[in-house]
């Protein structure tokens, strides 16, 4: 059975669409550390991120580069944080975090809960600085 980031990439599931190529996809966190917080996955559904090949693993990072370019516009902030934890989806993926403190990438706090309509505003903020 497919991971629940399979099927949003199979449109089975719904997500706040940042970026997408053939290969990759950027959405929002649904219960963010921080406004602004993107998950950046591969399509292709591998669990450990050191399992994709070169390739598939640089065009990730150069994605989430990207990403990550856009995320600082729109939510102004000291730097964007980069974590890849990988217990919690088994589906290998980056968390893109606009940081201000080491405390904003601390994936132990309680998660903000954004209203469907904030996240919907988060995501087009975003994507007007793709």
């Amino acid at each position: 059975m497919p991971g629940i980031f399979s099927r949003i990439v199979n449109g089975e599931l719904p997500c706040y669409k940042i970026a997408e190529t053939k290969d990759y996809l950027a959405f929002l966190d649904v219960f963010p550390l921080r406004y602004g917080h993107v998950l950046v996955i591969p399509k292709k559904e591998t669990d450990y991120i050191f399992d994709l090949d070169p390739a598939e693993y640089t065009g990730l990072m150069d994605f989430a580069k990207h990403i990550a370019g856009a995320i600082k516009k729109a939510f102004p902030c000291k730097k964007v944080g980069m974590s890849v934890i990988g217990l919690e989806v088994p589906h290998a993926h980056i968390h893109l975090v606009p940081i201000n403190s080491v405390a904003d990438m601390n994936f132990s706090a309680e998660k903000l809960k954004p209203t469907q309509e904030e996240l919907s505003a988060h995501a087009e903020k975003i994507k007007t600085y793709l």
